[in-house]
C-alpha cells in the first residue's frame, strides 16, 4: 500500500485503500499497523486533522479493529 509522509510528532505516513477500506498507519517508531472498515470520509478527517495522533487515537484506534504488519 503506498503511503503519504505527514507532518506529524509520532505519525511518519498514512495509506488508504479504498476498495477494502483499509488504513495504514507507519509510526515514527517504525510500527506499521492497519485498521479495518474505516471509510474514506473518515480517512480524509484524518489527513486534514491538525493533530493526526489525536484524531487516530480518539477516533479510530478503539472504535475500529486493527491489526500491526509491521
Amino acid at each position: 500500500m503506498n503511503r503519504e509522509s505527514v507532518a506529524s510528532s509520532n505519525i511518519a505516513s498514512i495509506g488508504y485503500d479504498e476498495p477494502s477500506q483499509t488504513l495504514e498507519v507507519e509510526f515514527i517508531s517504525g510500527a506499521i499497523y492497519q485498521y479495518y472498515n474505516v471509510s474514506k470520509a473518515l480517512t480524509e478527517q484524518l489527513m486534514q486533522a491538525g493533530s493526526k495522533g489525536q484524531f487516530l487515537a480518539y477516533q479510530i484506534k478503539n472504535a475500529y479493529p486493527y491489526s500491526r504488519v509491521g
